[in-house]
């Protein structure tokens, strides 16, 4: 055998691969709305496939996918056979590819002049056609296979965008038969709302808004599509004439009524009732094309709908005859592509950080790959229920998307891909920086650190929580610091702050003498606190400054607060069944209580004992507080309140004895007055404070 036999033969059998893929991925994509491969590998292939089949034209076929657009129509649907085939778009990928775009058209057109463009983001939808006869939405069709589309009717009809009426005026001689060709899709707000429910339902959730709006206009039941909000731009004509008429007929009379630029016909199908993509732009030459690329590029994260690059179509109608079609596009427009959001990689192997909060977060350990215009190689896992939401196990192939400036999420599985040495995904039963208990809380998908005062992983945060302004206002003893402090291993803890020197301090990058000593008598004097201060210092998941506050003035000490089991804390004010199991947790570990029981010997603040001993002014009296303070914090007033013993609670009830209403206060004024409960002003509740000697 020749060696150009030989290489005929290996092309063959790479393009009898190609076909079979494309012709997989295909029926995926188009009839089952379930890809497995994201567009960039789609492309990817199809132009291997171009390729191949231009150096050696001989083993081209008629049935191969460089000859077709998309794939068979759904059988669970009427089909509808298109008057105009619905073609697909060449795609280029860089401005180079599009210049070479740019240079095949005035070739063809043999001038030299600059060319005007229609320009459009490309939307991440449904191709799909309407025909309006007389006016009236009659049918409604997806694109199929460019001739043969699925009848969508009653499920176009439930889509708000979309007039089942044209509501220009139609003149006595207008075409009776209009077809106007868009893209349905499904809006960013929409598509995060229908997977929010499905997860609150335990069902499957859509992987993107291209497949949910496939997936919605597919529904034999038009009840279900009427709920899931679904949008419409058109982005051309199809078929204007007569019933009958052929498309000789239909091309001649289209332009009796229709402008000879593509943007105004845009403009005036916007001018019948039907909705336009508001960032369409007529650009007046090639070297337009660019900047608006660009600026849609920038804009692509805050656009209410997805795309994924943009659509130059020449605006000259005449000019898109003389050019004409290929097999597959019309040689007059291209799809310039985004850099890829989503590609595909393979998964090394599943490690487990520890956040600042004490959340265990499995990481997917990537082959790098570059998507999304960095280079990735790791991707948050979330917790368990996405693991098994995913099916994945290590050493699978994924595909990745990164979407702007959004962290890389793995979207799916590539099961047809899975090795024999997959690995199930395993959890640790201790934490993997400090070996503590981990738990699960009740109610969380996320496995949690207990040990918040001790884990390496948790220190920094827990220190400069402690010394925050709410907790124990260690003044001078910013962020920066702290972690500069941990890094050298002078502190662990926020008891290790006690011990510092000034000698220490000095050495700390920007700490001099006078800093240093400033900085440990801050230290020093944080040692005067309160009881509430302290608690809120500790760091205890979701216990705030209130809830703080409320079990120093239920218990009164600190021993009984660490000592109290989950039913006694639930008797608090603002307790509930996971605040308490939080804060009973948070004792249990003998890491924490260690730390805490070291911080509790070196502060110092009232007695509670006999400060509840002493008369309570405002005792048995209940506030609630709405609106806007302008001269104190809603916290700041709670507080204060709470220091002369009364009650403030959230809401307004017949044992409300007091609502202090500041501005633009709402409906718990209504309802106090309603009940008859006593409104005071914000200038009411200062002078109140200041009877009793509390300032604010």
């Amino acid at each position: 055998m020749s060696q150009e036999t030989a290489n005929l033969e290996q092309s063959r059998l790479r393009i009898e691969e190609l076909k079979q893929l494309l012709n997989k991925y295909n029926h995926q994509y188009y009839v089952l709305d379930e890809p497995t491969v994201p567009d960039v590998e789609y492309d990817r292939l199809m132009q291997a496939l171009i390729s191949i089949e231009e150096a050696n034209p001989e083993l081209k076929t008629i049935d191969s996918p460089s000859q077709k657009v998309g794939g068979q129509a759904l059988k669970a649907f009427s089909q509808v056979r298109h008057q105009l085939p619905m073609l697909s778009l060449d795609n280029v990928f860089d401005l180079a590819d599009f210049q070479a775009f740019v240079k095949r058209i005035k070739d063809r057109l043999a001038t030299n002049d600059k060319i005007r463009f229609c320009a459009e983001p490309k939307l991440d939808g449904l191709a799909v056609s309407l025909r309006y006869e007389d006016g009236v939405l009659v049918q409604a069709a997806t694109r199929g296979d460019g001739s043969v589309g699925e009848n969508i009717t009653e499920n176009i009809r439930t889509i708000k965008s979309i007039p089942l009426k044209l509501i220009g005026e139609l003149g006595k001689d207008f075409p009776h038969v209009v077809e106007v060709r868009g893209e349905v899709f499904m809006p960013k707000a929409s598509f995060d709302s229908l997977n929010e429910q499905a997860k609150k339902r335990g069902e499957k959730v859509f992987a993107n808004p291209r497949n949910a709006a496939a997936g919605s206009l597919r529904q034999l039941d038009s009840k279900i599509t009427a709920k899931r909000n679904l949008a419409f731009y058109a982005y051309s004509l199809g078929f204007v004439g007569e019933y009958n008429s052929d498309t000789e007929q239909a091309s001649d009379l289209i332009q009796s009524f229709f402008s000879n630029s593509h943007y105004q016909r845009l403009c005036q199908i916007k001018a019948l009732g039907l909705p336009m993509c508001p960032e369409v732009r007529l650009l007046e030459s090639e070297h337009d094309c660019e900047a608006f690329y660009q600026d849609i590029l920038q804009k692509r994260d805050s656009l209410s709908y997805e795309i994924d690059g943009t659509v130059l179509k020449v605006d000259d109608i005449a000019q898109q005859a003389i050019l004409g079609f290929v097999a597959r596009a019309p040689r007059w427009a291209t799809a310039y592509k985004f850099p890829a959001q989503e590609e595909l990689t393979l998964v090394e192997g599943v490690e487990f950080q520890v956040g600042r909060t004490g959340a265990i977060t499995p990481v997917a350990r990537l082959k790098p790959v570059f998507v999304g215009g960095v280079t990735v190689s790791n991707a948050t896992l979330h917790n368990q229920d996405e693991i098994n939401r995913l099916g994945l196990k290590v050493h699978d192939t994924v595909v990745i998307r990164r979407a702007g400036d959004v962290i890389p999420q793995i979207v799916s599985v590539v099961l047809d891909k899975r090795p024999d040495d997959a690995l199930d995904v395993i959890f640790p039963e201790t934490c993997p920086v400090c070996d503590s208990k981990v738990a699960k809380p009740e109610g969380e998908a996320v496995l949690r650190c207990t040990a918040g005062l001790f884990c390496a992983a948790q220190r920094k945060e827990a220190i400069k929580h402690f010394a925050s302004r709410k907790a124990h206002d260690v003044e001078g003893l910013g962020d920066k610091l702290v972690e500069q402090l941990v890094d050298e291993k002078l502190v662990s803890t926020p008891a290790d702050l006690f011990s510092l020197t000034e000698i220490q301090i000095s050495t700390m990058e920007r700490m001099g003498k006078k800093s240093a000593e400033n900085l440990i008598a801050a230290i020093e004097k944080s040692k005067q606190t309160t009881l509430a201060k302290f608690i809120y210092g500790l760091g205890i998941r979701e216990v705030g400054e209130a809830t703080a506050a409320n079990l120093a003035q239920h218990f009164l000490t600190y021993d009984a607060i660490q000592q109290a089991d989950a039913e006694a804390l639930q008797a608090v004010d603002d307790v509930g069944v996971i605040v308490a199991k939080n804060i009973v947790s948070f004792f249990k570990e003998s890491h924490n209580l260690e730390v805490a029981n070291q911080l509790s010997e070196l502060m110092s603040w009232p007695d509670m004992v006999a400060k509840s001993e002493m008369a309570s002014p405002l005792a048995e009296q209940t506030f609630v507080l709405t609106g806007t303070l302008s001269q104190m914090g809603r916290s700041d007033a709670k507080a204060a309140l709470q220091s002369l013993g009364a009650k403030v609670s959230g809401s307004v009830s017949k044992k409300t004895n007091y609502l202090v209403a500041g501005e633009k206060a709402g409906s718990k004024l209504t309802k106090a007055q309603d009940l008859g409960v006593e409104v005071l002003t914000e200038d009411d509740l200062v002078a109140l404070l200041a009877q009793h000697n509390v300032s604010v």
